[in-house]
């Protein structure tokens, strides 16, 4: 048996500052919090993914997760009310693939950890 009926279910962000790491992703990021298992475990629910913002055990070196794309509606007001929140993006949201009928844009940021996180929009093209 193979994974072709997997779905990812759950994906860990680790963090430095447990408290810090829950401020972020539910305070600044808006994302539902669902609950914690402190000192170590906060757990979002994301679309239907579960987050799992964590502190690694002590020791263990962090590796930083792959870059997390937020598919949001609307590509121009969702950065700028993320930038008011506090989040430093690295660049402007910007068309990095176009079809005859919609561009792909994406805006890039990290969390407090610098973990890689973007915001991905579909613009339907007239």
């Amino acid at each position: 048996m193979k994974l072709e009926n997997a779905r990812v279910a759950q994906l860990l962000i680790p963090v430095a500052d447990f408290d810090a790491g829950i401020a972020f992703y539910r305070d600044t990021l808006g994302i539902p919090f669902l609950f914690s298992a402190p000192p170590q475990m906060a757990f979002f629910d994301c679309g239907g993914v579960r987050l799992l913002v964590g502190v690694l055990p002590p020791g263990q070196a962090a590796q930083r997760s792959s870059t997390l794309y937020f598919k949001v509606d609307d590509i121009d007001a969702v950065p700028g009310a993320l930038t008011a929140a506090g989040v430093r993006f690295s660049a402007k949201p910007h068309v990095v693939h176009r079809t005859a009928t919609s561009e792909l844009w994406l805006a890039e940021f990290t969390d407090p950890d610098g973990n890689p996180l973007a915001l991905m929009g579909e613009v339907a093209l007239a």
